[in-house]
């Protein structure tokens, strides 16, 4: 396992975000220096691979994203103040690097906002997302 994958494998990134479909929180457990969800299963809890779970999240939220990139990057410039052709550039290219960006970035700066705005991630016992709650208000509902 190379450095980069090794350093995925430690990590949990959407701890304190996944239920199980009973609504009971999933824990994080480290064995080998591993990150695994440890997934409650009637008194049992099932231990999955962190990485397989939010590989899966990541996959979701990616293609949400896709789904709304015009909205999103006309939302950033107005945001920024700014409407030119590099700033466009380079907002189009964050957003196609999605998930390598989501991993690198300080997750202690963007779990607690997310678990703010009500996401939350469902998992079934084997560690498959059955469901993303997203916020509520979603970007294309604003009028404009």
């Amino acid at each position: 396992m190379d450095e980069t994958a090794q350093s995925k494998a430690q990590q949990a990134l959407f701890s304190g975000l996944i239920s199980n479909e009973d609504g009971e929180p999933v824990d994080v457990a480290y064995l080998g220096g591993e990150a695994f969800y440890a997934i409650p299963d009637g008194g049992f809890r099932r231990h999955v691979e962190a990485a397989r779970v939010d590989n899966q999240v990541l996959a979701m939220l990616h293609e949400r994203i896709s789904g709304m990139q015009d909205v999103i990057v006309q939302g950033v410039l107005s945001f920024l103040g700014k409407d030119d052709l590099f700033t466009k550039a380079s907002i189009d290219v964050a957003l196609k690097n999605f998930e390598e960006g989501f991993r690198q970035a300080d997750s202690t700066q963007w779990k607690p906002w997310l678990g703010m705005l009500g996401f939350r991630v469902i998992v079934n016992v084997h560690g498959e997302v059955v469901d993303v709650k997203y916020p509520e208000q979603e970007i294309d509902d604003q009028g404009g």
